[in-house]
């Protein structure tokens, strides 16, 4: 795309989204991790389903939160700006530049060399504003007061782990320091990151929508927590496929531990946990988990050795 064919996408985009605008009153942070090279956004808000509209990411591009008075074209048209090599600052210039309802408005940028940027409108609700830093950019508008800000910038440089930690420990900063005024219902969490042996990552290597909770802070970590679960079950069903069983048994086990109340992990943790000897464990494991959906003793019989091993033997033993 020529710069003149994207400046006239950018300008038409905006006249558009100018038209009806909707609210996303929120906080949110953008950040960039220089050591895994992940990229991500997370915001919480009043509004039913902020995941929509405001959070964009792409790995080895950058990162975008759009809100108060939303600009949905800031999402793609940032993304595309940052993927033509436009560092955040510019990138932010230039799309405020094409819009003219730009005083409604709040955005924050990540680039992928961890510049960022950030802009709150004039006429964004109070209190709004946000900070800045290398490799992140946190904006919020109708919060109880700057200390909302603030406290989000702590949690995310003092939380150490991956980059969606991070980030969730940053919303649940800002919420313990009064959040949005108006309350609390849904958030979001975005993160990418790059892979060769899994290219889907590279828009949605984490991706987590609570469209409307009580407290959606505290339900996006029993959401990342299950994501990390699943996650090693996945890689224990990749080497399952391989025939490594033996190595594949740990990975259930801690993917269960994890989430000790879910039936699904339960299960085969208790079959891998029988197959490698822990008979009386993992028989139990899988009473639980039948005691738990009946639906896992009807599938016991119908699973074949190349897929789970003690399968067989855990049916006698539950027989007998």
């Amino acid at each position: 795309m020529s710069p003149r064919t994207l400046r006239i996408a950018i300008g038409a985009a905006a006249a558009l989204a100018a038209c009806a605008p909707p609210a996303r009153a929120t906080f949110s942070i953008v950040a960039y991790d220089s050591v895994t090279q992940e990229l991500g956004v997370a915001v919480q808000s009043r509004a039913f389903s902020v995941g929509m509209a405001v959070p964009w990411a792409e790995a080895g591009v950058g990162a975008i939160a759009t809100q108060a008075s939303t600009n949905e074209s800031f999402g793609p048209m940032g993304l595309t700006l940052l993927r033509s090599g436009k560092p955040a600052p510019e990138a932010m210039r230039t799309l405020l530049a094409a819009d003219s309802g730009s005083a409604h408005r709040q955005l924050g940028i990540v680039d992928a060399r961890g510049r960022s940027a950030n802009f709150t409108g004039k006429l964004c609700s109070d209190w709004a504003g946000g900070v800045t830093g290398p490799g992140y950019a946190i904006q919020g508008n109708i919060l109880a007061g700057e200390a909302v800000v603030q406290g989000m910038q702590r949690a995310f440089l003092e939380t150490r782990g991956e980059l969606a930690e991070r980030l969730l420990a940053a919303l649940v900063a800002a919420q313990a320091a009064g959040g949005d005024r108006r309350g609390m219902e849904s958030a979001a969490l975005v993160v990418v990151r790059p892979s060769d042996q899994y290219p889907e990552y590279r828009t949605r290597y984490v991706d987590l929508r609570v469209e409307d909770h009580v407290e959606p802070h505290a339900e996006m970590w029993r959401l990342l927590v299950l994501h990390r679960a699943y996650e090693l079950a996945g890689e224990a069903d990749e080497l399952v496929a391989q025939g490594r069983h033996a190595e594949a048994g740990p990975l259930y086990e801690r993917a269960a531990e994890l989430v000790p109340e879910n039936d699904e992990l339960l299960f085969w943790a208790g079959l891998a946990a029988f197959q490698e000897g822990k008979r009386d464990e993992g028989l139990g494991r899988v009473r639980r988990a039948i005691d738990a959906n009946p639906g896992w003793r009807a599938l016991l019989p119908r699973l074949t050795p190349d897929v789970a091993p003690a399968a067989p033997a855990v049916s006698q033993a539950l027989e007998l």
